[in-house]
């Protein structure tokens, strides 16, 4: 026989309840706790957890790219916004995506994807074309306010 027992393996504890409810007297104990655990948060940006799976946006990119060679970018647009789902902040997916805006013909939303990959690759390989595309998309529209 050995140290552990007879039941090797077996959790001694698995039928043990444990007791979860807060002690007595602790909302007056403690009354701003709760707004504690939400300040705290707030400032180390934690709140939602996504999952993280470069292998998947990886292959949403890939995807995105095929619908967006077929000129289908409303499901190019799905693909890249999964990618960064699974990879936030994946400057690929980024750009493509704001591509894929202003083929949509939605200007304001391209400007802010351009200016994200910016943000994370200031001197990335598409950052010259990003900054162009921004400065193309703010031209045309002032030349449209300008028309009216």
């Amino acid at each position: 026989m050995n140290d552990l027992g007879p039941d090797d393996g077996v959790s001694s504890s698995k039928d043990a309840e444990i007791d979860l409810t807060p002690p007595p007297n602790d909302a007056k104990t403690h009354p701003n706790s709760a707004e504690a655990v939400n300040d705290a948060e707030a400032k180390s940006g934690i709140g939602e957890f996504h999952p993280w799976d470069p292998h998947k946006a990886a292959k949403d990119i890939e995807v995105g790219d095929f619908y967006f060679k077929l000129q289908n970018y409303k499901a190019a647009e799905s693909r890249y916004r999964e990618a960064l789902y699974y990879k936030q902040n994946d400057a690929l997916a980024t750009y493509r995506l704001a591509v894929s805006l202003e083929k949509l013909n939605r200007p304001d939303e391209a400007i802010a994807e351009y200016q994200n990959y910016l943000k994370i690759l200031p001197h990335g390989p598409n950052a010259e074309k990003a900054q162009k595309a921004i400065d193309h998309i703010q031209a045309a529209s002032a030349d449209t306010k300008s028309k009216k």
